[in-house]
């Protein structure tokens, strides 16, 4: 026994079993305890952002409800006839009560939640609107929201969330009630309320988007702690009192009773909303975090004690041939294999020296594999692009639902930026379109230019439908023109309106397309400088030296331009720019006459291709 425990084997067994033990331990520990403080920084983190977002879903809906009363009570053709006194007219009570109907129907039509508008005046009389029959309760005067909406001075009453109507005796299903009094728009004295009924479906939204767990709980209160609504069954109105409120608007998040609070004031209806999750809720990740490391550390701990079997009996090979045999596997000889005999521990050492060699062999080998799979990968990830038809479609159906809400404008916009993209995503090298396309495709681009500025420019394109079809110009040919004419032209442009300006003139064997336009012009000397960098577009060898300047002075889509043009047509031809300084820019583009076929058809442009 003795002997055993002075043996290297057995010292360095324990040695290495205590060592890893250790490391697994305070590596657990650490773990744990870092994760349990980043846990609580971001639920914390969460919880603030859940409740500012749903403090903001309120707002937005309890806003749009507000203007809703408003429309309401502030139509001057129901308080009208809500002030005047009883006539004895059935006609006049007819044409008024189809009145206050057609008014209700509009408000009722202009939101999808909406269950029911009640209009209860101060003589007794009711006028409802709703999807169905109402049976209207006789003694609502009677009832505390009745007294609180009459109370509430013309402001809103927001009345909170029941599980069916208020009003209506046969309306079974839960509501959102709120209303606001009614006043004599001359006298300003009331004349009546205004009930409203909505699906609570939102407002119950809104709340479960401050659930953090399954067993939370949501309760939103008024001012005077009176419950709007609750996700909760049964609560105690005194630990409901006993938990912390926001301070000064802000959220607040703060553990209590083993419980995280969290609240918010919601500053539009004065209401306070207050999420609480049981710890239980939350150490869910946490409990399962701690069983993953017990269940890793026993793992490692078994695996730490054969390994330490394994090693501990493998270190008393001959250090010389060892280390012979390490220099070797050092320079990269992974195949080399050492065959000693001697003690016990030695062979053994000896053996698992030999099968580490033949692992770390294998091992590179993966690695060289894994390698060329992860650039394949990453090669075939970067080929992954988005469908481009996925954009044109959700562009048109923006369009489309535009179109249905009457934003006739806006939807406009919305259709050419889709059709521009469409027409500039379908690039090929040397592609060659006809003039009509692209007129067209610059028709769409002006018409969001000219939104944008809000009719500072006028666009005149007056272009013979002899040459619609019958020029043929590399593609993207007169946008970039027309994006430096609005830029630098029109855009500054504040004294006076700008014009822009496309037509095309015959000369002798040419025909030229000119871009005017009446915006801020060039000086001379910067005039000079794009028409030289036009002129040695063709020459490559000044394209990288020119790159900075020309990106500077706003010609490099100008020069890939004249690049593409001398490459279709010929050097003969291409782009040359005049200039005034305050009296505008014209842009000529300059191509060969367009040869004929017999009986006036028109053929290709006669444009040599100079590749």
């Amino acid at each position: 026994m003795t002997r055993g425990f002075h043996s290297i084997q057995y010292r360095l067994f324990v040695l290495f079993l205590i060592s890893m033990s250790a490391i697994v331990l305070t590596v657990s520990i650490l773990y744990y305890n870092r994760t349990t403080v980043q846990f609580h920084q971001k639920i914390s983190s969460l919880s603030k952002q859940n409740v500012s977002q749903t403090a903001g879903l309120f707002d937005l809906l309890l806003k749009g409800y507000d203007s809703l009363s408003k429309a309401v009570i502030g139509n001057n053709d129901l308080a009208r006839i809500l002030s005047n006194p009883q006539v004895d007219s059935p006609a006049v009570d007819y044409f008024n009560e189809q009145a206050i109907t057609n008014i209700l129907g509009a408000a009722f039509l202009s939101q999808e939640d909406i269950i029911g508008i009640h209009v209860l005046t101060d003589k007794g009389k009711v006028y409802n609107y709703s999807n169905y029959a109402n049976v209207i309760s006789p003694d609502y005067k009677s009832t505390s929201w009745y007294a609180q909406i009459a109370a509430s001075a013309g402001s809103m009453a927001w009345l909170g969330v029941f599980d069916h109507s208020i009003i209506d005796q046969v309306d079974d299903r839960p509501v959102f009630a709120f209303g606001r009094p009614i006043y004599d728009l001359n006298n300003h004295r009331p004349v009546g309320i205004a009930l409203f009924e909505t699906n609570p479906q939102a407002i119950i939204a809104a709340m479960d988007n401050l659930k953090l767990g399954e067993h939370s709980e949501v309760y939103l209160m008024n001012r005077e702690g009176n419950i709007i609504s609750t996700t909760a069954y049964h609560w105690d109105p005194a630990w409901l009192r006993s938990l912390p409120r926001p301070q000064e608007g802000a959220p607040v998040v703060e553990e209590h009773d083993g419980q995280l609070v969290v609240s918010s004031q919601l500053p539009f209806a004065d209401w306070t909303v207050l999420g609480v999750t049981p710890d239980r809720d939350l150490n869910v990740e946490l409990t399962e975090t701690k069983r993953f490391l017990i269940i890793v550390g026993a793992i490692l701990v078994i695996f730490s004690v054969l390994l330490a079997s394994v090693f501990s009996r493998t270190l008393s090979s001959p250090l010389k041939r060892l280390i012979s045999e390490m220099k070797q596997v050092e320079i990269g000889n992974f195949r080399g294999s050492l065959n000693v005999t001697s003690y016990r521990e030695i062979n053994i050492l000896v053996a698992s020296f030999n099968q580490m060699v033949n692992h770390i062999a294998e091992l590179i080998e993966r690695v060289k594999v894994a390698s060329v799979s992860e650039k394949n990968a990453e090669l075939q990830a970067l080929q992954s692009q988005v469908n481009p038809h996925f954009l044109y479609n959700t562009l048109d159906m923006i369009y489309w639902m535009l179109d249905e809400k009457g934003h006739d404008r806006l939807g406009e916009v919305v259709l050419s930026l889709s059709r521009l993209f469409r027409y500039s995503s379908h690039w090929e090298p040397g592609a060659a379109v006809t003039l009509r396309e692209e007129i067209e495709q610059i028709q769409h681009y002006l018409t969001i230019i000219v939104t944008r500025l809000e009719g500072r420019l006028t666009v005149d394109v007056d272009v013979s439908e002899t040459w619609l079809t019958r020029i043929v110009l590399p593609k993207m040919t007169l946008q970039p023109i027309i994006e430096n004419a609005v830029k630098y032209g029109l855009e500054p442009l504040f004294d006076r309106p700008g014009v822009l300006r496309v037509h095309v003139e015959e000369g002798d064997r040419q025909l030229r397309i000119l871009v005017e336009d009446n915006g801020a012009g060039m000086d001379r000397a910067t005039l000079a400088r794009l028409n030289a960098l036009l002129a040695r577009a063709k020459d490559d060898t000044v394209r990288d030296v020119n790159a900075e300047s020309e990106r500077r002075e706003g010609g490099i889509g100008l020069v890939n331009l004249q690049r593409r043009l001398q490459h279709m047509f010929g050097e003969a031809y291409g782009l040359a720019l005049r200039s005034e300084p305050n009296q505008g820019t014209t842009a000529i583009i300059a191509i060969p006459l367009p040869l004929h076929k017999e009986g006036g058809a028109a053929l290709d442009s006669e444009h040599p291709h100079h590749g």
